[in-house]
């Protein structure tokens, strides 16, 4: 058989690996067996499954865009130090160093506030500056913002555990620990189009929506103290919490990611900052794989929440609020789709469409939960 592959034939993946892609794999797995091997009395079947399921997604991302794999040996080393730091004793958490000021769960948290913000300020410093080296400041500063914010969530994991553990659980529960993964995931989104079209552009515009959920949790710390563990309410007690929660919210950050890309594309299109940012090709081309991504996502988070819903509350759907705008946000990105794909259609009209997708976004997500009441209220601010 010929091994010799054609210039412009895609080279199959097993085949571009080298040590380093086996050796993270090892690391990975082996990691995977060190926490089964320690906790695995704390899990039932279905979370043993999500370890090594996760374990392996997380081996495929690092193949396939590499800078996860030192994200992901970064925030195991760091979480594996706070862990050993701890003792298994949470008051240490005031009486450690690194704890203390750096990698608790809340100074985690916190520097993945500072450094989003900092990210902001210096994305929008090297679009106007024109500087190459400013951008690449200002990358580091969101990778490291994602570091320390995984690294955040999962401590406060093992802190959950601590407290007691029948309290234990994922960080992904509440308003204020899904907000932190909305910024890591939009941002991670982001990054990966940053690389993927070699242009740091666009980096302002997408850190200004994640620098305001940034902001949403620091005055939902400082004014309602969200940040202190809860145990879980009976609703969310559940093995479905663990997976329609983060893929709903790949969803949500995908769609906010294309919204400001939507309002890059209307402000160059009107010969505002035209000069500094990327064509209206390229931005076209992020805004539809950026909400054809979200859609596909949202569309196996909103099944999925289906499926929890017959096994909570005994049915699929029941038009609860949170369902009925799930179905709103569903049916708006459907229709862009359809006009981009079927249609033809491009150009401002869709740039719009984006826009204001994300009000409707934001309204499915923390609107409903502040104004209307259903079954989904234990998300209340």
């Amino acid at each position: 058989m010929n091994n010799v592959y054609a210039a412009d034939e895609p080279i199959p993946l097993l085949k571009r690996l080298n040590w380093q892609d086996w050796l993270y794999a090892f690391l990975l797995m082996a990691g995977s067996i060190y926490a089964f091997n320690y906790y695995n009395h704390h899990m039932d079947v279905y979370e043993q499954g999500f370890l090594f399921g996760a374990a392996l997604i997380f081996i495929w991302l690092g193949w396939v865009w590499r800078p996860v794999r030192a994200l992901v040996v970064g925030v195991g080393a760091l979480s594996l130090f706070a862990i050993y730091l701890y003792d298994a004793n949470l008051e240490r958490a005031e009486q450690v160093f690194f704890l203390k000021y750096l990698i608790s769960s809340q100074s985690g948290i916190m520097w993945m506030n500072v450094l989003f913000i900092l990210a902001t300020v210096i994305y929008w410093v090297a679009l106007f500056n024109r500087s190459e080296f400013t951008g690449k400041f200002a990358s580091s500063l969101a990778w490291a913002a994602v570091l320390m914010g995984f690294v955040g969530l999962m401590v406060r994991w093992y802190e959950s555990y601590l407290i007691a553990p029948d309290v234990g659980h994922i960080p992904v529960s509440n308003l204020y620990e899904v907000f932190v993964l909305f910024c890591l995931i939009t941002a991670l989104i982001y990054l990966y189009y940053e690389q993927r079209y070699a242009t740091r552009q666009l980096g302002g515009f997408v850190m200004l929506i994640v620098s305001a959920a940034v902001g949403f949790i620091l005055w939902y710390i400082f004014d309602r103290q969200a940040h202190t563990i809860q145990p879980l309410v009976p609703a969310l007690q559940s093995y479905w919490m663990k997976i329609h929660v983060p893929t709903n919210f790949i969803g949500y950050g995908a769609f906010a990611l294309a919204a400001m890309v939507g309002v890059a594309y209307l402000l160059s299109s009107r010969g505002i900052l035209a000069s500094r940012l990327p064509s209206l090709d390229t931005m076209d081309d992020v805004m539809y794989k950026s909400i054809a991504i979200g859609f596909a996502f949202f569309t196996i988070a909103t099944i999925l929440g289906a499926m929890w819903a017959a096994e909570a509350w005994g049915g699929y759907w029941s038009w609860d609020p949170k369902e009925t705008w799930a179905l709103i946000v569903w049916l708006n990105y459907a229709a862009w789709l359809h006009l981009r794909l079927v249609k033809g259609m491009r150009g401002p009209v869709l740039a719009w469409w984006a826009v204001i997708g994300l009000f409707v976004t934001t309204f499915a997500f923390i609107g409903v939960n502040m104004f209307l009441s259903g079954l989904h209220s234990y998300g209340e601010l």
